[in-house]
């Protein structure tokens, strides 16, 4: 990871927008004076990857990237990885509650030939966003943050932390810049390819399992059966040939069979009918009903005639039920007049008083209408005296005023009002009564005379007693027409009833003799020739059905010898069809053919075709299957072999094996190339080890006679030194991803000697490898020695940082 472009906006104790260009720089260093924010420029690359500070003290901290007096802020960076460039944004708000969190968090790769200027808005794809932007960071640097922390970013106060890491968290570290995961994922993908492999190979042994049978043996027997069956099919022609001319002398014999069991069924059901021996009685009676009904019938409608008659004589009734109607509406038109009249009457007395109230109220509201007017002008009086001056002219005669008057307090005028309201309100009340009276007198008396002259107007009616008898008659006469219509009604349906009754009859004779020649025509056609029913005669129905039923006799015990001699001729037929049916059936049965027992012969030849059918397929599959048992054998030998060499590379690849071995042949290169940068930086005095049995860093003292000791036991100057050595050698040496270092203080426990030492080799480091290094630092010594410094400034605004180069 090298970082090209950081821009901070309210991080930390940067309170104003300020972009720091690395692009340009290969060996810078970070100076100012204490607070200044040298230290947040590093936190910024930090934070923008990882979303978190190690100087903030635990992981996922975002609380301090903000100030107090800060509501929202943001850092960015463009930087180059594995060929790539990338741009991260992560900004940061403070909550209503005023706890910080992240807003926005973003990373993006962005097109490495756009100008830096305006690389943010160069973005070929976006790569993460919120919480999956700092997985991806780790994956693009191929670090984690903590390891970020021990071999790219040395923070203030953790620049020993891989000295003295456990050689568990040295090996985790090691894995991930070696990418000797890789192999991790070899032997996890090893074991996973075994146990697919042992999962196959026995799935082939289940199904070979399944084709135990497929062997040459049954194969053989196969084919000695199909050729049998072959043979079979050839030569039971004229077997089937047999069995189907018995067939046809079974169906022939039946057939003979059933032509006399028809004709004994035919002579069983000829019934005579239960109505033919009465019949002819019925016919006579039936004739002599109609006659009878038909002569009441003609009587009646004769009655019906003469009182049809008799009541057009008496006229139409409409006639005087219109004059009593028009008498009852004459009656009803006199009674509304006379309580028309009655009500003016009454309206017109009653108009009277009303009249005399509305005088009265009339004449009390003048009375208290003058009443206010000489109370108001005993007011305005008593107003003007206040004002009156004797001596001077008087406002309403104009003559000088001799003496002021003297009145008594009028009455107050609100009483006179409210009488005044109040009788002008019973006036208004009794000329409305009165008007509403008038109104209704008159409306009344118009009522009253336009009754009257209707009345005047209508007919002269008739005498109602005259009217109602003769309605009387005209009623008794249509009633006994009514009477007279309903007798010749009924005798009609009497009559009708008699004819259907001798038209039933007469049916009935014709269907019986129907039914007696369609017997004879049956038995004619059913029976033999030499003894033909008798002829019939359309004379006696009794008769001719009782010589019909003694021929019926005769030749019903004729039909019952003629079917038993059928009965046994079919038996014969049957006994032979089965004879021969079983004989081929054994002979079916030794070749494994199986029909059902009433198979017919063409069913018994499908039998035979079906069974060579069968056993051809049976004879493919079987050599198919063979031929796959021979493939399922060679498949479990292969998986076997497979999951054998999966098995085996897994076992090599175990993490407590090969990936502790690897790591630790990283460790001696490391710990070795370290011990050479230390030799020089300590003057020879001391160099790095690891111990045979721990694996811990131990540090070989040559001030000591080469004594060796842990590295927890160096001073701080001597910590700073080995733990640089260490940086370097990952740096330089082991990591090859890390394309940039940044070392935040510690130079200020060094003596002035092993301080040259450290710029030297910093330069060389610098010079000679593409490779950004990166120092904070209060020491000028150090300072004057890199090329290019950033000086970090603050003031009441907050930190400010100035790119400049110092001349060589």
């Amino acid at each position: 990871m090298r970082p090209l472009l950081l821009h901070l906006d309210h991080f930390g104790s940067f309170r104003e927008p300020v972009t720091v260009d690395f692009s340009d720089t290969e060996y810078f260093a970070l100076v100012g004076a204490t607070g200044a924010g040298k230290s947040t420029i590093i936190d910024a690359i930090c934070f923008a990857l990882y979303g978190t500070v190690p100087r903030w003290g635990r992981e996922n901290a975002v609380a301090h990237a903000l100030a107090p007096s800060v509501t929202a802020g943001k850092v960015a960076m463009v930087f180059d990885s594995d060929g790539r460039r990338y741009g991260v944004v992560r900004a940061m708000v403070r909550d209503a509650k005023g706890a910080v969190r992240t807003k926005e968090a973003r990373l993006d790769e962005l097109d490495a030939a756009a100008p830096l200027a305006e690389a943010f808005d160069a973005v070929v794809k976006p790569v993460a966003e919120g919480e999956n932007v700092t997985p991806e960071a780790q994956r693009v640097t191929g670090l984690e943050y903590r390891f970020f922390t021990q071999c790219v970013v040395l923070p203030q106060g953790r620049f020993a932390e891989f000295l003295h890491a456990a050689p568990r968290e040295r090996q985790d570290l090691l894995v991930q810049l070696l990418d000797a995961d890789v192999y991790e994922r070899i032997r996890q993908s090893a074991a996973r390819e075994e146990e697919a492999a042992k999962q196959a190979a026995s799935f082939a042994r289940d199904q070979l399992a399944k084709l135990s049978g497929a062997t040459e043996e049954a194969e053989r027997e196969l084919a000695e059966r199909l050729a049998a069956l072959r043979r079979l099919a050839e030569t039971i022609g004229a077997d089937l040939d047999l069995l189907r001319a018995r067939e046809g002398d079974i169906r022939r014999a039946e057939q003979e069979r059933a032509a006399v069991a028809e004709r004994q069924s035919v002579l069983a059901q000829l019934r005579m009918p239960a109505a033919v021996p009465t019949l002819a009685a019925a016919r006579r009676a039936a004739a002599e009903s109609v006659e009878t009904m038909a002569a009441d019938v003609a009587r009646l409608e004769a009655d019906e005639h003469e009182a049809y008659e008799a009541l057009a004589a008496l006229g139409d009734r409409g006639a005087p039920r219109a004059a009593l109607t028009a008498l009852d509406a004459r009656e009803r038109r006199q009674a509304e007049a006379a309580r028309a009249r009655a009500a003016a009457t009454s309206a017109a007395a009653s108009l009277e008083g009303l009249a005399a109230e509305r005088t009265a109220a009339e004449q009390a509201l003048a009375t208290a209408e003058a009443q206010r007017e000489r109370l108001r002008d005993a007011h305005a009086a008593a107003h003007l005296l206040n004002r009156l001056a004797v001596g001077e002219p008087c406002p309403v005669c104009r003559h000088p005023v001799a003496e002021l008057p003297s009145h008594e307090p009028p009455a107050d005028m609100r009483t006179a009002d409210r009488a005044l309201a109040g009788a002008r309100e019973r006036a208004q009340r009794a000329g409305a009564a009165w008007a509403k009276a008038e109104t209704s007198a008159s409306m009344l008396a118009t009522q009253a005379a336009g009754l009257e002259s209707e009345l005047a107007a209508l007919p002269a009616p008739g005498d109602r007693a005259e009217l109602e008898a003769r309605l009387a008659a005209i009623a008794k006469a249509d009633q006994l027409v009514a009477q007279t219509r309903n007798a010749v009604r009924a005798a009609r349906g009497g009559l009708e009833q008699a004819r259907a009754a001798a038209e039933q009859v007469e049916r009935q004779t014709e269907s019986a003799w129907r039914t007696l020649e369609t017997a004879r025509d049956r038995l004619l056609v059913s029976g033999a020739q030499d003894d033909p029913p008798p002829s019939l005669a359309r004379e006696d129905l009794h008769r001719a059905w009782t010589e019909l039923l003694g021929w019926r006799d005769r030749a019903a015990q004729a039909a019952r010898a003629a079917l038993a001699e059928r009965e046994e001729q079919l038996a014969q037929a049957r006994d032979r069809l089965a004879a021969d049916r079983r004989r081929l059936g054994e002979r079916l049965a030794e070749h494994g053919v199986v029909a059902s027992r009433d198979a017919s012969p063409d069913q018994l030849g499908a039998a035979v075709a079906g069974s060579v059918a069968r056993a051809d397929s049976a004879l493919e599959r079987l050599k198919e299957e063979r031929g796959r048992a021979a493939d399922l054998d060679q498949q479990v030998a292969q998986k076997e072999h497979e999951a054998k060499v999966a098995h085996e590379l897994a076992l090599r690849l175990r993490a407590n094996a090969f990936e502790r071995w690897l790591c630790a042949e990283a460790l001696a290169v490391l710990v070795a190339s370290a011990s050479d940068t230390l030799r020089e930086l300590s003057d020879g005095q001391y160099e790095l080890a690891l111990a045979d049995k721990t694996g811990d860093i131990e540090v070989i003292d040559y001030g000591e006679a080469g004594m060796r000791r842990s590295a927890r036991t160096l001073s701080g100057g001597e910590t700073f030194q080995a733990a640089l050595a260490l940086a370097l050698a990952l740096s330089g040496a082991v990591a090859r991803r890390l394309d940039s270092i940044f070392l935040d203080e510690g130079f200020g426990t060094l003596d002035p000697a092993t301080l040259d030492t450290v710029a030297t080799t910093l330069e060389r480091l610098a010079a000679g490898q593409e490779r950004m290094i990166g120092v904070v630092t209060h020491v000028p010594a150090l300072a004057d020695r890199v090329p290019v410094r950033f000086e970090v400034s603050r003031d009441g605004k907050g930190s400010h940082v100035r790119k400049a180069t110092v001349a060589p």
